[in-house]
């Protein structure tokens, strides 16, 4: 029996690619000033296709039918960016890091209260509609 809707598991996902996103701008934001170093991305369809992948699967109900599971990659996936914003090879444009920090704080802050909605849903559930 399944106790929380899909509305839970897709949340969690959401966090889980804010949390990742905000490593991968701070890792860039940190290292600004280091020769060479290629800023970091997260690849929001690549997190979402992974997602995905992990959520949907087919049922067989036959043993002759053929078996539809996902193949899963190890874990998410961080781009490398190519271009050079500075002389020593760096390539983290401190504009787009604090412009994609700012987004991505909105983005995590709509998420945790939409969370908090359904939690305050299923506590006024198990209250009895108190």
């Amino acid at each position: 029996m399944k106790i929380f809707s899909d509305t839970f598991h897709t949340l969690e996902q959401g966090l889980n690619y804010a949390s990742l996103k905000q490593k991968a701008i701070s890792q860039n934001i940190a290292n600004v000033d280091t020769p060479n170093y290629k800023a970091k991305d997260v690849s929001f369809k690549n997190v979402f296709q992974e997602a995905v992948q992990h959520t949907f699967e087919a049922n067989r109900t036959d043993f002759r039918h053929y078996e539809f599971k996902s193949s899963s990659s190890s874990g998410l996936i961080i781009n490398q960016k190519k271009q050079s914003y500075q002389h020593n090879g760096n390539s983290v444009d401190m504009d787009r890091e604090m412009s994609e920090l700012a987004q991505n704080q909105i983005y995590y802050q709509a998420l945790t209260e939409r969370l908090g909605g359904k939690f305050n849903s299923l506590k006024t559930v198990i209250q009895g509609g108190r």
